[in-house]
Order: C-alpha cells, then sequence, then structure tokens
C-alpha cells in the first residue's frame, strides 16, 4: 500500500467522499473524530458505513477510518458500524505506544491495519519507540502538533515563523524513529495554513528529507504538492538504480567511486529503500 498523501475528510460531509476520491490521494481518511461534532457522530457512522459499502471503481484510494479514542464511550459505537466493512485500515487518535494498538486489535471487527497518531498525549511521548511490538498489524505510525500542546497547557507548539518549538521538534524526531525502528511508514503530521502551498511544499520536502514516507492532508489542495514531493524524481531514481548496478557489478566491495563521490554500504541501503517506492 502506498502512502504518499492522506487525505482527511469528515465523515458527516458524505457529499465529499467522491471529490475526495479524485483528488488522486493515495488513501482517504474518513474522520468521526475530531472534525464531527458530538450530535453528527451517529450521523457520521452512518454515511461512513453506506459509502464503504457501495461499490467503488478498484483502483481507488485506500480507505481508511479514524475512529474515536478507544477508551472512549464512543470508540465501541465506532468498531461496531465498521464491522464487515472492505476498508484498508482505522487511525487510532491518542494513541499511547503498542499497548493501545493492541487493545484496539483485540476489539477490530476485521483483520484491518492500524494508523496510530502517536503523540497526542504527554504519556504518549514515553511509548514512542514500542511500535515495533505490534508491526505487523500497523499501516505505519504518524503524529499530531495540535492536541499534546493542550494537553499539557503550552500555548503553541510553533514558533512566530511557523517552525516547531523544542517540545514538538523531539516528539516529531521520536516518532520518525519510532517508525523506523518498527519498519513501517513514517507518516508526517498536517500542514494547517491549506492556501499556503508554497509552504505546504517547503514542509513536505522538509519531511521527506528527514525521512518521512508521506504525509496527511486536511484539504484537497494539498494533495497534488504532497504526492510530488514524496514521489522520486527521475534523476533520484537514475542514480539509485546506478548505485545498485555499481554494488551488483562489484559484490565485494565495501566502497565505490560512482561519478565523482564515494559511495559504501549506507548509499546502497538507501538506493534500494528508494526504489521499493515505486513497487
Amino acid at each position: 500500500m502506498r502512502l504518499r498523501s492522506l487525505l482527511f475528510v469528515p465523515g458527516d460531509r458524505p457529499e465529499r467522499f467522491p471529490k475526495a476520491v479524485a483528488t488522486g490521494a493515495d488513501a482517504l481518511i474518513l474522520d468521526l473524530e475530531d472534525s464531527v461534532v458530538p450530535d453528527r457522530k451517529p450521523e457520521a457512522r452512518t454515511a461512513v458505513r453506506d459509502w464503504i459499502a457501495a461499490p467503488r471503481e478498484e483502483d481507488g484510494p485506500a480507505i481508511f477510518v479514524r475512529i474515536n479514542p478507544i477508551d472512549s464511550d464512543e470508540a465501541a459505537a465506532d468498531l461496531d458500524a465498521l464491522a464487515g466493512l472492505a476498508l484498508d485500515g482505522i487511525v487510532l487518535p491518542k494513541a499511547e505506544g503498542a499497548e493501545s494498538v493492541a487493545m484496539l486489535v483485540d476489539r477490530l471487527p476485521g483483520d484491518y491495519l492500524v494508523l496510530p497518531v502517536a503523540s497526542e498525549t504527554p504519556a504518549a511521548v514515553f511509548r514512542l519507540g514500542t511500535f515495533a511490538e505490534v508491526a505487523g498489524r500497523l499501516a505505519g505510525v504518524t503524529w499530531g502538533a495540535e492536541d499534546l500542546p493542550a494537553a499539557i497547557g503550552a500555548m503553541t507548539a510553533r514558533e512566530d515563523d511557523g517552525s516547531y518549538t523544542d517540545p514538538y521538534r523531539v516528539v516529531r524526531a521520536l516518532t520518525l524513529f519510532g517508525a523506523h525502528a518498527a519498519a513501517v511508514p513514517a507518516i508526517e503530521t498536517v500542514f494547517p495554513d491549506f492556501r499556503n502551498l508554497d509552504g505546504l511544499a517547503g514542509y513536505a520536502a522538509r519531511g521527506r528529507r528527514d525521512g518521512f514516507t508521506g504525509m496527511m492532508a486536511i484539504h484537497p489542495t494539498q494533495v497534488a504538492v504532497i504526492n510530488q514531493t514524496f514521489t522520486p524524481s527521475d534523476a533520484e531514481i537514475a542514480h539509485a538504480r546506478a548505485v545498485v548496478a555499481a554494488f551488483d557489478a562489484n559484490p565485494h566491495a565495501g566502497a565505490l567511486q560512482l561519478d565523482g563521490s564515494m559511495i559504501d554500504a549506507p548509499h546502497l541501503k538507501s538506493a534500494r529503500r528508494l526504489l521499493a517506492l515505486l513497487d
């Protein structure tokens, strides 16, 4: 499953579901949590269930549903509504490490993968290294920078220029390494200023530079930018193939010269990882 772009869609806005499919997002996240007010959650569950149950194109995006936190009264109703549906995964908010994922897996009404939002409580931060314990049930690991500041009484997670303050840089890094320690995709969090596509492009590029493999989106206009950023360029693909070919031709070499630069085992690993994204 390719997960460059994952687009949130409010679960109580079914008229937006087909439009979201048309954006080219790799995955849709039909939301039953934050974007749906409490008195509309039953309506949202019905809308999400009816749409997923209806026939769709086979080559469409992966379908995820963000449920309410697993320890909430709403979660049971969410999971009951999803029973028997052909969907790809569940997005788990307020996840606190492998324990929360295991708790959800025990209650899942299907063999669905789980994408935990892994940094929304203070306790969650200290469990970001545990996801390898449940790696076989994960679609990836992602994080958020909105709920955690609220949970600890912080004024904001961002500097005036939009960059993260130091505590949230730490959380972002730990999420990144926690995902890679579990050998699952690391998914960058959203860029809230959906009108600022130049800012989004820079944000997504930094995410890819740092090792994230995809990103969540909150608006359809963001999808194309995210897809482009997380798709290797022709030049990158050509270089990766050249690195692999060089080592294939010299299987006993520890280091080689390619285009005037030295390459060694880490370069080969990076090249193979990039080429695997094309599958």
